[in-house]
């Protein structure tokens, strides 16, 4: 009898901790990256070399980076289409002024801006005009691609500075640069979301937009610290593959504006805003890598491979609005 009391509370104890895992966003995506990479482990030899978990990890950094602005946006209840093609225009931007002369570190900032003022333009429509996100950003993701392709010629900008290379073929105390921009880019968004009034209003907004204007919050402004920071996610991860390309290339990032919405949802963020988590990007990006990484490992058709990812993401959403309160 004093062996079941003593053991009782601790019992009950390790109950209520599993339940408020099970509660936070993270839990079931953390769950599933923790099966699918088993299931690959176990079907392929190949996966678990450590060549192929970096080649991994350094794939997924660029569709981490996109995801981590999408989450933001998508948490206030928005999204951005365009962070594939600004992406795109980032990168060629700052091969041509790397080619026409530029220092790297200033076609870089130059790159960077780009970006950045994409996303005012999204956040100045979205939060001041009062107009959808979906219907702005499908918008200036054509304005994006077409100037990439204007600026280029329809041609991939080579001959960049040898020095260039670092930010996607370095590497520092044996790690990867785009894993490392990769991981301090996630490191920046925890602070954000999970320490500052900031992050607080961002959930807010999503959660009841109204609401938060009327408690005195200053929506608009929000927004558009959002998109701007969408945007130059983008840029950083234009910033990344174009390094590792060694070339501006003006149709890349075709379809990446997808992948980062479904590492955002993989994540277990609701696609209506309010609920997320940023290390649940993180971890939908990883999942989403390890999945790419092991189809093709296994041979799977590319066509075969966006059908199983369809259906894993249609999966995601459908749990996600079954967990919303």
């Amino acid at each position: 009898m004093s062996q079941t009391a003593s053991t009782s509370p601790r019992h009950d104890h390790s109950r209520s901790w599993l339940a408020r895992c099970r509660r936070t966003p993270v839990f079931y995506p953390l769950i599933g990256f923790i099966v699918v990479f088993a299931a690959m482990a176990l079907i392929n030899d190949n996966f678990l070399t450590s060549s192929n978990l970096f080649n991994l990890a350094r794939q997924a950094s660029i569709i981490a980076i996109l995801a981590a602005g999408m989450s933001l946006a998508i948490l206030t209840g928005g999204i951005d289409l365009s962070v594939g093609p600004v992406m795109a225009l980032s990168g060629t931007v700052m091969a041509g002024l790397m080619v026409a002369g530029m220092p790297p570190s200033v076609a870089i900032i130059a790159g960077l801006l780009v970006g950045a003022a994409f996303g005012a333009i999204n956040g100045a429509f979205v939060a001041f005009a009062g107009m959808p996100p979906i219907i702005v950003t499908l918008a200036t993701m054509g304005i994006a691609r077409g100037l990439a392709l204007i600026y280029t010629g329809g041609y991939p900008i080579s001959g960049l500075p040898a020095e260039f290379a670092f930010f996607g073929r370095g590497s520092l105390a044996g790690i990867e640069m785009p894993i490392i921009i990769m991981i301090a880019v996630f490191a920046i968004g925890y602070v954000l979301l999970s320490h500052t009034a900031t992050g607080r209003y961002l959930y807010a907004i999503g959660g009841n937009e109204e609401a938060t204007r009327l408690s005195g919050i200053r929506v608009s402004r929000y927004k558009m610290l959002v998109y701007v920071l969408s945007g130059t996610t983008a840029a950083i991860a234009g910033l990344i593959l174009t390094s590792r390309l060694m070339s501006g290339q003006p149709n890349a990032g075709v379809g990446f504006e997808l992948d980062a919405i479904a590492a955002v949802v993989l994540g277990g963020a609701a696609i209506t805003g309010g609920r997320g988590m940023i290390l649940g990007t993180l971890v939908g990006a990883l999942l989403l890598g390890v999945l790419n990484n092991g189809l093709n490992l296994m041979g799977v058709s590319p066509y075969l491979q966006n059908v199983i990812k369809g259906c894993i993401i249609l999966l995601a959403i459908y749990i996600s609005r079954k967990r919303a309160p």
